[in-house]
This record gives structure tokens, sequence and C-alpha cells, in this order.
């Protein structure tokens, strides 16, 4: 039932697909050689959402409705021209080697892997300790709606104007929305991190339903968590057009900030997102070009250190 193994063309490279036809998205049949064909179609944009990260691959060999595997280190057989980026884990004392996307034939072959999610660091293979793109993540807790969190994405859009700050918006591909904020790579995890919490403390003072409580147990259930520590080493969260392991094929997918009100997570899947982007292109195209630095976030953090007389939680030390 997973048929003979069929070869694409990607580019300038060939890329082996075994079991073609193994069923990936139970909602409607989508298979592996749908899913390979999906990110081909969206070439441009995964790649550049991926390029020259680190990349932690979300792995479903029978499918979304089987195991997931959470793999950091490069699957073994990679072709010679898939590239990785070594990172370290000081907790742990060990490191990988990632796989670092330059081409598209890089996701189709990590598909060939039976990976459907993308999951980069946000800094780069030339210093993996200097992230370049400050993530601001709205999660809804249980009972909050999608409303709420377009509540919340509007008053986050309000800060970013204020500051000068140019945020490119996404759909998560669950229940909530990124949005992604070009940085100079001058400073390390800890550092954008903090500058995180102090943009999230803006949004929380403007906005009742947000609740940044330390302990999710603690958090108001109707309350949407802007969470600021996907912004610390080692955190990802899947990348711009990365489909996520569900049945219908969601897919992680940028949007303008005046669908906001109009667009529903569930209009993305791998089935409709491929003539979106062949209309639209990539809204994310322009994203190196709108670059923020976060000195006036870490001026709000050195302030709301002296007022409150508490800085944000190291994470190493909990």
């Amino acid at each position: 039932m997973a048929g003979d193994a069929v070869e694409l063309e990607v580019g300038d490279r060939t890329v082996r697909l075994s079991s073609p036809d193994r069923v990936y998205f139970a909602a409607r049949g989508e298979t592996k050689l749908d899913l390979a064909r999906y990110y081909m179609a969206v070439g441009d944009g995964i790649v550049r959402s991926l390029r020259e990260r680190p990349c932690m691959l979300h792995r479903f060999p029978t499918g979304t409705d089987g195991e997931k595997v959470h793999q950091k280190r490069l699957p073994r057989g990679a072709p010679d021209w898939v590239r990785t980026v070594r990172v370290h884990f000081p907790r742990y004392n060990r490191h990988a080697d990632e796989l670092c996307v330059t081409h598209v034939a890089d996701v189709v072959w990590a598909v060939q892997m039976s990976t459907v999610e993308f999951h980069p660091w946000n800094s780069r293979a030339a210093d993996t300790e200097s992230p370049d793109e400050w993530r601001i993540d709205l999660d809804p807790m249980p009972d909050a709606s999608y409303a709420d969190v377009r509540r919340v994405a509007h008053v986050a859009h309000e800060v970013l104007d204020e500051l000068g700050a140019t945020g490119y918006p996404k759909t998560s591909g669950g229940k909530g929305l990124h949005v992604y904020v070009r940085i100079p790579p001058e400073h390390g995890f800890a550092e954008v991190r903090r500058a995180a919490h102090a943009f999230a403390r803006e949004v929380e003072r403007r906005c009742a339903i947000v609740d940044l409580s330390w302990w999710r147990k603690d958090r108001d259930p109707r309350s949407v968590f802007v969470d600021y520590n996907q912004n610390a080493r080692d955190h990802t969260i899947a990348c711009a057009y990365s489909v996520r392991g569900t049945p219908e094929g969601r897919v992680s997918t940028p949007i303008r900030w005046d669908e906001i009100d109009s667009a529903e997570p569930g209009d993305f899947t791998l089935a409709t997102v491929p003539a979106r982007f062949a209309e639209l292109g990539d809204l994310h195209a322009g994203i190196d070009d709108d670059v923020f630095r976060i000195e006036p976030l870490l001026e709000w953090a050195d302030r709301d250190a002296r007022d409150s007389g508490e800085d944000v939680p190291d994470l190493d030390e909990l």
C-alpha cells in the first residue's frame, strides 16, 4: 500500500522518496508524496524560514496518527549535499549535528526520513549563540478562545508599532499565533529572552486577558500567555510553512496583520496553502530587511526590575 519508491527532481538535485503512497494525514488521505510536493510548492518560503538554522525534526514514521519522534541529530543516510551545524548542550555536556537547510532538497530529503514538522533555532550556523530572531508566541490557555488570541495580537501589534519594530505574524498551526521580528545577532539568548519578557509585560499591562504567571497551573484558564520563553536557548517552535502533525495537515502560515480578524487556523492546510503561496508569494519575504535593535526593550527590562525588585526568572535556576 506504500507504493514503489519515486525520484523527485528538486531544483538541481534528485531525492529518492520511498513509500510515497503511505497515508500521513487521515482527514483527507494525503500521502508522504503529497507532503513532499507541498514543501516543493512553498520551497522559497520554507527555505527562507529555515536557512542556515539548526533544526530539530518532528518525525512521524507511520503518519501523523502514529508515534512522533523528536530528533535533534541528523538522521543517518543523508546525501553529502545535506549540511549540518553542531550545537552544544551544556546541561548534559553533549553536542548534536542538526540539519542546516540551505536548499529545498534538504527539506524534501527530511520528508523522506518521515519528517513532518521543522522546528529551527532562532540563531544561525555562523553564530549559534547569538539569535537574530525575536519570537512572540501567543499561547492560549485551555478556556481562551481564538478571539482572545486575536485581541492580544492587536495589542502586541500596537506595542511593536510604538517601538518602531516590524512584526511578521503567522498562525501557529494550532490554537495560537506567532509574530517574528528580525534582530541583529548581537546579544545572547538570555538578553533576547529578557527583552521578550519586557515586551510581554507591556502587553500584559495593556490587555487584561494576558497572564504571565510563571507556572501554567497558576494562570487563569481563560487567559493568553505571551510566551517569552520561546526565545530561550534550544527552545524551538514550528517555522513558517511547516506542516503540523495533525490529521488535516494544518500549516503554520504567514498572514497579513489585516487578516488577523478574518483568518481561521483551520483555513491553512497542505491542501490550501500552495495556491495561497502561488498567489501571494511569501509574506515573510521582507523580514531580513526589517531589523530591530532590542536596546529599548532591555531598558524596559531594567526599569521593570527596578520597580518590582524582580527580574525575569532564570530557567537554569528552576
